[in-house]
């Protein structure tokens, strides 16, 4: 709790991994106060108190970490693996007084954090201090996706409209994704475009197979813009896709992109990188609790999976293995389609929402707020989709 008068002082305590940063950033600056990022660099076999749930810092480097000293952050932002005994000794270095507020996974009781904001396809227990949103945190809004429907917008105003942009992921966890995934990715998306007598602006990612980007680079049969992927692209069109795009497709093996996919508003389409009994869709009904379901899935689907050791290896282990180990993301597509945000591609569009459904950041934003006993200025934030030029 900060001193009256005084705006609270935040540390993000940051994540190595790309998606996780993201996820950080976002939240930090939604709030609207200020904050410093704190980067650590970890000791490679250090996993003793990380596992053992402790309180120090012996699973880092300080001399090639950010110092961690007084003054004490109000509140500290963190998530992954390594920072859960971080954040705890920071906590106690402060005599309590910092807040502890964590996202994603855990690895300990959450009785030990403030608050947890998590996403169905962890096994976090429910409990007074986990909010459980629909997708991940993302720092998209209004406002930069409007700036980039300008930006490129004149560039693709050859191409016919609509615009379905069509975002590419690659093998995740238990999903492959090789060249009969790919070839279904392009035969699907092929039927949508024409059904709807407009454009596709594809764009890949660092785990986008290169036999996906070919597979699109090698139709005629739509007018298309295709983005390769490069890395720190200052001209990567992904968001300029987003922003423009009347209703988008994204490889539903990438929860980030899924979540930055409902941002826009747009209509999203699902589409499931595994088939058969190796698919998401079965994986899903499964999730659901039909077993007879699943297996109806499983025996209707005729097309066949691509297969790679480490997407069988990583389903062994959400079957038999330490369930921490492991994510299911099938119970975040189970989410998503039960409440109408998205939809399986080539599955009909839902009947328009009533209501649009709650935004998750500004969920997590109230609950900082509660915790901190004054409101983030970020609360009013702007919120809602864009619209096209």
């Amino acid at each position: 709790m900060s001193e009256p008068g005084r705006l609270p002082r935040v540390w993000v305590v940051d994540s190595h991994r790309s998606g996780e940063k993201t996820q950080l950033r976002a939240l930090a600056q939604a709030l609207g106060w200020p904050f410093e990022i704190k980067t650590l660099h970890y000791r490679r076999f250090e996993m003793r108190t990380t596992l053992l749930r402790g309180s120090d810092l012996r699973g880092i480097d300080p001399a090639r970490s950010d110092a961690l000293a007084p003054p004490w952050p109000d509140l500290l932002l963190s998530m992954g693996m390594r920072n859960e005994p971080v954040a705890r000794w920071v906590r106690a270095q402060s005599g309590g007084r910092t807040r502890l507020v964590f996202l994603g996974r855990l690895w300990s009781d959450p009785a030990h954090f403030d608050l947890v904001i998590t996403t169905p396809q962890y096994r976090v227990p429910d409990r007074p201090n986990v909010l459980r949103n629909a997708l991940p945190l993302h720092p998209l809004a209004p406002g930069p996706l409007a700036g980039a429907a300008a930006r490129w917008g004149p560039a693709l105003g050859h191409l016919p409209r609509p615009y379905l942009t069509v975002n590419i992921g690659g093998t995740s966890g238990p999903y492959a994704f090789g060249p009969r995934a790919a070839a279904r990715l392009v035969r699907d998306t092929l039927a949508l475009a024409r059904q709807r007598g407009g454009s596709i602006l594809v764009s890949s990612s660092a785990r986008t197979p290169r036999c996906a980007i070919d597979a699109f680079a090698a139709q005629d049969a739509v007018p298309m813009q295709l983005y390769r992927w490069k890395p720190d692209d200052p001209d990567n069109p992904y968001l300029g896709f987003l922003a423009l795009a009347d209703e988008v497709i994204v490889t539903a093996d990438s929860i980030s992109m899924l979540s930055e996919a409902h941002a826009t508003g747009k209509p999203v389409h699902m589409f499931d990188t595994g088939a058969g009994g190796l698919g998401m869709r079965r994986d899903m009904a499964l999730a659901r609790g039909g077993a007879d379901a699943a297996r109806a899935v499983a025996r209707d689907d005729r097309d066949r999976p691509d297969i790679a050791p480490g997407a069988l290896a990583y389903r062994a282990l959400m079957r038999w293995g330490w369930k921490h180990l492991s994510r299911d993301i099938s119970r975040m597509h189970l989410r998503l389609v039960r409440s109408g945000r998205m939809v399986w591609l080539g599955d009909p569009l839902p009947a328009p929402r009533q209501a649009p459904p709650p935004d998750d950041m500004a969920r997590a934003l109230a609950r900082i707020g509660d915790l901190m006993g004054v409101e983030p200025p970020g609360a009013h934030r702007e919120t809602g989709p864009v619209s096209p030029p």
